[in-house]
């Protein structure tokens, strides 16, 4: 299995919790059921442990580099990110209602819970050693704090805590990822509402590649507003990020590409060198797309009421989180269950339906992420003088 990519794993485990759900007996559910729970209950007690894990070094390193030009570039990747989620909230509320029955599964209320899906045999509880906003802002504290003492001791402890984090998820998540959707689907399929849920997120998947598209092309006409540069010409320069990255689902292991692409678009050898791998990590205009999305589908079926003044503060947050996310498949998904469950009220069903529904499109998204970061190089070739 460990030959098959993530994707594969996943569309594998949906079907058989889907064939599961269809025919088994209750006990087969309840067998899945169970370590659900097991598997929710570590992941809960994992969420703080990866933020400060991931936010800490984050933030450390973001106060180390080339001064002005980290700053500005960091600036532009957060105000694009927060576009991006804007731009997708406008969208989703406007064309969602459409073809998505408002209320029609009700996956936040425990009682109804319990009515329609299999609980499980035994749980075993896993109490987590601080809560996700006691994360976040100890996260914040010290990373900020490393980066205005530049203290290299206290970094180094917190490099190596990241290195044990990035292994948690890596070895121990993502692969038991596939037998949690496996299952949750089987449950969803178990409680008669699977097909609806699958029905609505084709349609939601088709909106946020279109979304992902429209955004490309906004970053490009910017960019090449202030380079004086044909944005469609600079798009197809970097067509072999985009595809790269949908190969490999990680930003990190497309910056060659995005790199050479990049330059290719005229960008100077040493802000393509700086900005490519510096936006890999804050810039995930594409994720962040994609969890806004996800996130408002899955509270429309709920039946909430959602506003503006609402998600706003989830997106310039999730833009902030995103710097936590982890260079594996799924990781920016990860690094932002926490706010989704402090910021939007998520609980164990809807934020195991979040990593699923991100996890199956996590290929396109981290293309959109790359292909922005050329667009984000291409700016700051154009404003940052020649000599810098």
């Amino acid at each position: 299995m460990k030959k098959i990519g993530l994707l594969p794993r996943l569309i594998i485990a949906i079907i058989l919790g889907i064939i599961v759900g269809s025919f088994a007996p209750e006990i087969v559910i309840a067998i899945g059921a169970t370590f659900n729970g097991i598997f929710s209950n570590f992941l809960n007690f994992s969420i703080p442990l990866i933020i400060i894990g991931f936010v800490v070094p984050g933030i450390a390193d973001l106060g180390q580099g080339a001064g002005k030009t980290l700053a500005i570039t960091a600036g532009i990747a957060y105000l694009s990110t927060i576009m991006a989620g804007t731009l997708a909230y406008f969208t989703d509320i406007t064309l969602f209602p459409n073809f998505l029955e408002v209320g029609s599964i009700v996956l936040d209320n425990a009682q109804n819970a319990e009515e329609t899906m299999i609980s499980g045999l035994f749980t075993i509880e896993m109490p987590a050693v601080m809560g996700v906003m006691t994360a976040l802002l100890m996260a914040f504290l010290l990373g900020l704090g490393i980066a205005v003492t530049k203290s290299q001791p206290l970094k180094a402890i917190f490099d190596d805590f990241q290195e044990i984090i990035t292994k948690l998820v890596k070895n121990i998540i993502i692969p038991l990822l596939p037998f949690h959707v496996y299952g949750i689907f089987a449950n969803l399929t178990f409680a008669g509402t699977v097909f609806e849920i699958m029905s609505v997120f084709i349609k939601v998947f088709g909106i946020i590649i279109v979304l992902h598209i429209v955004i490309i092309v906004i970053q490009y006409a910017i960019a090449g507003a202030f380079a004086k540069k044909n944005p469609f010409g600079l798009i197809k320069n970097m067509l072999p990020a985009y595809f790269t990255a949908i190969g490999t689902q990680s930003s990190a292991a497309t910056i060659p590409v995005t790199i050479a692409s990049t330059e290719k678009n005229g960008v100077r050898e040493k802000i393509a060198e700086f900005v490519c791998p510096l936006c890999a990590t804050i810039h995930l205009s594409g994720s962040t797309i994609t969890l806004t999305s996800c996130s408002i589908a899955i509270m429309l079926l709920n039946g909430w009421d959602i506003s503006f003044g609402q998600m706003f503060p989830f997106i310039m947050m999730l833009g902030v989180t995103m710097v936590a996310a982890p260079g594996v498949p799924g990781g920016a998904v990860m690094a932002a269950l926490g706010i989704l469950d402090t910021m939007l009220g998520f609980n164990e069903t809807m934020l195991s339906l979040m990593i699923a529904l991100y996890i199956a499109q996590d290929s396109f998204g981290t293309a959109c992420n790359v292909t922005g970061d050329g667009a984000i190089a291409v700016l700051m070739d154009a404003i940052t003088p020649k000599d810098k």
